[in-house]
């Protein structure tokens, strides 16, 4: 097992000037071939990432990922995974899997065979609910992201009197604020007075958790629904979930998360949490192809409540008596409920090897290789580019998961300049306008070195802008 909990990376003094020579020599990497005017204590901390890959009791599951080809055909260094995933090898055997059986059994393997087609999203419900720290029964898998807000936000907004309003974040993700808002307006309410949004305070970078409990008790009597990120899209801020539950729940609020930049990213506890419901994606960090189903968490307190207000399908019919046809639905268990329609398997089939790879890696792994990944990376950011650039995540990495995400000082010209460069060196990163680049080391296939590599050339970018 590697542990890298609570790392935070010194500079190695130690190493031999006749160590450092013969290292600065090699050929063997990108950041060997740059040009040497990097101060001794620089290459010492650069060097690193050898050591740490060395001992990288994950580093066998980047062979398990396809990687995208420069045009001189070397793989890319992928730093993208906040917005679509890689994909796993297995992926397409799964997919090949699938359209065999269709052809050569079709309608039959419906009930029968080896996995019948209704025993896929079972397996599919047990592993996503492992990876979000929920009970099998409070997770189902289905639809996309805004569908599965929507369709939860009709059973768990429900306004009443002056309980009316939502409070998210401002910043949200743009698709969460254009959901609630029409959710707003199809309760025939007014946005502009019943959405609100909580910005941070004057001079902070970041929303605080108390700014959420603030609100709370002043204005808890009128709100009928917190909904808000597990992770902040843009700067990378990991929320505490079960902090805001128990504020909203404390003012008789409902709590609800948008947990697309969270799950896969880091351990979640959503049955803890106390959450009434969650919404994810499956496409990035948990690399599940693009556009794939979506999870939903509702938690257990809540299954079988009549009161509760569902959308019905054919498919929240229980499995049982799906089939019977019956005139007045059979509600099945649990999550389940919330199901509309029949789940389409080809995109189904590449998500079963996705969580495959997932939970062998275990999210425990995963994490500790991830607090020393993005911690390498704040830490070669900060000591080569700093003049340059600014980090705009948390600095705390229990405040964070893989994503860092940094200001370039200088403005959007020479920031597009840094990414179209980086791109053109095979590092594929994300750009936000004005002047935001978000850098996503993946534990699972992102190593030290392609950190390492990646810090070494915005650096010899920068200084020539």
């Amino acid at each position: 097992m590697l542990h890298f909990t609570g790392l935070r990376i010194a500079v190695l003094n130690n190493w031999s000037d006749e160590y450092l020579s013969c290292l600065n020599n090699s050929p063997t990497s990108y950041f060997h071939r740059q040009q040497k005017t990097m101060t001794q204590q620089h290459q010492a901390l650069l060097a690193q990432a050898e050591q740490y890959d060395q001992t990288d009791t994950l580093a066998h599951y980047q062979e398990q990922f396809h990687f995208p080809l420069h045009n001189n055909g070397e793989p890319l260094r992928y730093f993208c995974g906040h917005s679509l995933g890689l994909q796993p090898k297995q992926a397409m055997q799964h997919v090949h899997l699938a359209m065999d059986i269709w052809r050569f059994q079709g309608i039959d393997h419906q009930f029968e065979g080896g996995k019948p087609w209704l025993k896929y999203m079972q397996d599919l419900n047990a592993g996503m609910a492992t990876l979000v720290g929920a009970d099998t029964a409070e997770v189902t898998v289905m639809n996309a992201l805004t569908v599965n807000l929507h369709l939860l936000l009709a059973s768990f907004f429900q306004p009443q009197g002056q309980r009316c309003k939502i409070v998210i974040e401002q910043g949200a993700f743009p698709s969460d604020r254009y959901a609630v808002i029409s959710q707003l307006r199809w309760h025939g309410l007014d946005p502009e007075r019943d959405l609100i949004e909580i910005a941070p305070a004057a001079g902070q970078r970041h929303v605080d958790e108390a700014q959420v409990e603030a609100l709370l008790q002043a204005q808890g009597e009128q709100i009928a629904l917190v909904m808000f990120p597990g992770v902040q899209f843009l700067t990378g801020q990991f929320f505490d979930l079960q902090r805001i539950t128990r504020a909203a729940h404390q003012a008789g609020a409902m709590a609800g998360f948008d947990l697309a930049h969270a799950a896969g990213n880091l351990p979640l506890q959503l049955h803890d949490s106390g959450a009434d419901f969650a919404a994810w994606c499956s496409y990035k960090y948990m690399n599940g192809s693009p556009g794939t189903l979506g999870g939903c968490f509702i938690h257990a307190r809540h299954h079988g409540n009549p009161e509760l207000v569902k959308l019905a399908g054919w498919w929240a019919n229980a499995p049982e008596t799906r089939f019977d046809m019956p005139v007045d639905i059979d509600w099945a268990s649990g999550a389940d409920a919330w199901q509309i329609s029949n789940p389409p398997l080809l995109t189904a089939a590449p998500l079963i090897a996705a969580l495959a790879i997932h939970n062998a890696a275990g999210m425990a792994a995963l994490r500790s290789k991830s607090i020393a990944l993005t911690g390498y990376l704040e830490q070669l950011l900060n000591t080569l580019l700093s003049d340059h650039c600014e980090i705009i995540t948390p600095a705390d990495p229990a405040r964070r998961g893989c994503q860092l995400s940094m200001r370039v000082k200088a403005g959007t010209e020479q920031g597009e300049q840094l990414f179209q460069q980086l791109r053109n060196q095979g590092f594929i990163c994300d750009w936000r306008r004005p002047d935001i680049m978000r850098i996503a080391p993946v534990p699972l296939y992102n190593s030290f070195a392609d950190v390492r590599d990646l810090a070494v050339a915005m650096r010899n970018i920068l200084v020539t802008l």
